[in-house]
């Protein structure tokens, strides 16, 4: 299993914590994780400070060399296709091909209507958009081609069938939440099922499974509540939170991005427990 890390508290309630993300992302990095990740709201809301997600990534690329660079999740249908395919084939060629383009179909109505973009059929554009951005990465229109051949890897959220019917025709991976072994069991055999009348692309390989979940180490206070179900449960210790993950592994979890809850200052301390009591168990099995 990979394991990723989010290089800013789980929702950061100033501006001011976000100017260190570009030295916990290298410190991730040193650590041996293998991939960075960044969600983005325009506008505030209920989930805190929100940096752009590919800008944020920009500035991780060019201060590190070997650690992916992942949205979790991006909202697709607050952009425009042509521009999104250039951005993001930019970010993978710069970055020596270690862009993932994770994407969502959103669920903030009111930063919908801040962009100008209709709430309604946000599912069907998003379609239309995953559409027109793998077609222009393959081709020679854009300004930039990516590194990647065929582009980045694109993980898609969401748990309804449109949602799979959407990682099935446009995805490398599904990108769930804080999902359990039993319902990471129900998404592979809907994915099973919903292959047969998709008609996915005989080329492309099956989906990954990918989510990503929240872990507040033991000894270490939350910062915030909670939403949902911490790994390991409620006082995790390092055999909890391993026990679990190795059953998610089990099940065909191919990547896990953790979200840390703790304060600001407690992040890099936070980030070293998890390196040390479950990045490396995992490096050894």
């Amino acid at each position: 299993m990979r394991i990723g890390v989010a290089p800013h508290r789980l929702w950061p309630a100033r501006e001011d914590e976000l100017d260190g993300v570009v030295g916990t992302a290298r410190t991730a990095e040193e650590l041996g994780f293998d991939h960075v990740i960044a969600s983005g709201h325009v506008i505030a809301g209920p989930t805190g400070v929100t940096p752009d997600p590919l800008v944020l990534l920009s500035a991780v690329a060019g201060a590190t060399e070997r650690i992916g660079l992942v949205t979790s999740v991006l909202v697709l249908p607050l952009y425009e296709p042509v521009v999104l395919a250039h951005q993001t084939a930019t970010l993978d060629r710069l970055s020596g091909g270690r862009f993932v383009l994770g994407v969502g179909t959103g669920w903030d109505a009111g930063e919908f209507e801040a962009v100008g973009v209709p709430f309604a059929g946000r599912g069907r554009r998003a379609d239309e958009q995953l559409a027109a951005v793998r077609e222009l990465w393959k081709g020679d229109r854009l300004g930039v081609r990516p590194r990647t051949v065929g582009g980045p890897p694109v993980w898609v959220g969401g748990q309804g069938d449109a949602a799979l019917r959407r990682v099935l025709r446009f995805g490398d991976a599904w990108h769930g939440s804080g999902v359990d072994t039993a319902g990471l069991a129900a998404v592979r055999r809907r994915l099973t099922v919903l292959g047969e009348d998709v008609g996915r692309d005989p080329a492309m390989p099956e989906p990954e499974l990918t989510a990503g979940h929240f872990l507040l180490p033991p000894g270490f206070e939350a910062a915030v509540e909670i939403p949902g179900r911490p790994l390991g449960g409620v006082g995790a210790t390092a055999a909890s939170v391993r026990e679990e993950l190795a059953g998610l592994a089990e099940a065909g979890l191919a990547a896990c991005s953790l979200w840390l809850p703790v304060a600001t200052d407690a992040l890099p301390d936070a980030l070293g427990w998890a390196a040390e009591e479950v990045l490396a168990y995992f490096s050894k099995v």
